[in-house]
């Protein structure tokens, strides 16, 4: 449809996330957009037990499909190898955004990773000029309301939400995503060309 803006959202891992967990968040956040957007929600491989290699190969197929423009969202574990997956190599499209919604960070201060660690250069490593939100609940008990202070380091651009009283799921309600994204408040794009640059 002309003028649809699309959303790719990937789940977070663990038994049952896509149908019983984080389809409560893909719902909450298409309700609070409403309409002219596509919002994408893949079903990610063997997510009781999420790979690296599997779930970024994944996600590097849907993103293959999205127009320029695109906004791409990931919650947990999601979030986290959606954003190791964009520092690692730049994606087809031109983003508009990247949102990470209570992610895990992997590397340095954070979890110890058995298939990657964040590199603590990760800003640098992303898409050029593309603005990156960051969202984390302070009641958040399975990924430490730290580990957004560890993004906002190693993504010296990002905008940080802290969300109070807000657990790992956001209490199912991502209407502060969804007004983030919206088109007036994505906030400025950090210094840099505009069009990400291609692999070498």
């Amino acid at each position: 449809m002309a003028g649809t803006r699309q959303i790719l959202f990937i789940q977070g891992g663990g038994a049952g996330a896509h149908d019983e967990w984080d389809d409560k968040l893909f719902d909450s956040l298409k309700r609070e957009l409403g309409d002219g957007y596509e919002v994408r929600y893949p079903r990610m491989p063997d997510e009781d037990d999420p790979s690296y290699a599997r779930w970024s190969a994944a996600i590097r197929r849907e993103m293959t499909a999205l127009d320029d423009g695109a906004v791409v969202a990931g919650h947990s574990v999601g979030a986290t190898i959606l954003i190791n997956a964009l520092a690692e190599r730049p994606p087809e499209p031109e983003l508009r955004a990247i949102v990470l919604i209570a992610a895990p960070f992997v590397g340095a201060g954070g979890w110890p990773g058995d298939e990657f660690e964040l590199p603590h250069d990760l800003g640098a490593r992303l898409p050029q000029g593309v603005p990156v939100h960051v969202f984390h609940g302070l009641q958040d008990e399975t990924a430490p309301p730290s580990h957004a202070a560890l993004y906002a380091r190693a993504i010296p651009h990002a905008q940080l939400h802290r969300l109070p009283g807000r657990d790992h799921q956001l209490d199912n309600d991502l209407s502060e995503v969804a007004k983030t994204i919206s088109p007036n408040d994505l906030g400025p794009r950090h210094p840099g060309i505009a069009k990400s640059p291609q692999p070498s």
